[in-house]
């Protein structure tokens, strides 16, 4: 029970996607064949990795933990959604809700971390190529995914202990396919200022920080690559700088655009089209970038599939 009188909400009910039967069917196809890729996608790229001796450096152990950061983050929200496409009714429980917003951020912030700690590593490998072994050692490599992991896990924390607070008396509809911090602080019956303050203060900072850092690391890289006189590895290097810039810009841009803007309910529905973005779509573009800009990716996910295919 909360003060006056007002029974505590155990459950909510999520607005969702769209309530058009016909545009639900669509989704649902074209969201469950998107998260099958990323799983497929993340899930090749794991084994190659782990099965390939060649890829057992700095930069494939970095992309090997985003692979895995990517089949957790889009699974702690798409099958939900998917589920609630085809359902009559969207609830989730209190816990659930809370357990959603906790591990959404806490992988959502350690993957734009781990993002700023691969542009590093490439702005490493090409600036001093022979001290890249020395210098991005195992420990210094586990070190930084670690880090990444407890910065990410403990901001999360922080917004959850905050939202646990609070009391939530009614309504119970939430305006969103998913539990996130601002369509449910809307729902709150007491002053979520500070709530608020701390989401776009500490998120946004966050956001533009590991932004700006991974930015910083590639106009470095950029003017390393422009002293290289061998074209070819000019070519390749770019090439897989580019991957990971488009994949970087791709998820912080629209991060941006969701937590460091006013809440309104204007700026909500906005929201929910952006988080569609941010998602579903990177944990699946990603294996495509990397792969098919990265010969090693490429050749060592075709030996395994031979392999997987043939054995």
């Amino acid at each position: 029970m909360v003060p006056g009188n007002k029974t505590s909400v155990t459950d909510f009910v999520l607005l969702g996607l769209t309530d058009h039967t016909r545009l639900q069917i669509t989704l649902f196809v074209c969201i469950l064949i998107i998260y099958l890729l990323n799983l497929t996608g993340n899930f090749l790229i794991m084994l190659s990795i782990i099965t390939d001796s060649a890829l057992h450096t700095p930069m494939y152990y970095f992309l090997w933990n985003l692979a895995f950061i990517d089949i957790c983050y889009s699974s702690v929200v798409v099958p939900k959604m998917l589920y609630d496409l085809i359902s009559t009714r969207k609830t989730i429980s209190f816990f659930g809700c809370i357990s959603q917003i906790h591990f959404f951020h806490f992988l959502g912030s350690s993957e734009v971390m781990l993002f700023s700690a691969m542009s590093y590593d490439r702005y490493v490998a090409i600036q001093n190529p022979l001290r890249y072994s020395s210098i991005m050692n195992v420990r210094f490599c586990l070190q930084l995914t670690l880090g990444c992991l407890m910065l990410g896990y403990f901001h999360s924390l922080l917004h959850t202990l905050l939202i646990v607070k609070l009391p939530f008396c009614g309504p119970d509809v939430i305006n969103h396919f998913f539990c996130d911090i601002k369509p449910l602080l809307k729902l709150a019956c007491t002053d979520t200022s500070i709530n608020l303050h701390l989401l776009n203060g500490i998120t946004g900072t966050l956001t533009m920080i590991t932004l700006f850092l991974t930015i910083l690391s590639y106009i470095l890289i950029s003017r390393c690559l422009m002293k290289i006189t061998n074209t070819e590895g000019r070519k390749r290097a770019f090439a897989i700088c580019s991957a990971h810039l488009t994949a970087v810009l791709l998820l912080n841009g629209t991060a941006i655009f969701t937590y460091i803007r006013p809440s309104s309910q204007s700026s909500l529905d906005q929201d929910r089209a952006a988080a569609v973005l941010y998602t579903v779509l990177p944990p699946a573009l990603n294996p495509i970038i990397y792969s098919l800009r990265n010969k090693e990716i490429k050749k060592a996910m075709g030996a395994l599939t031979r392999k997987l295919l043939f054995s």
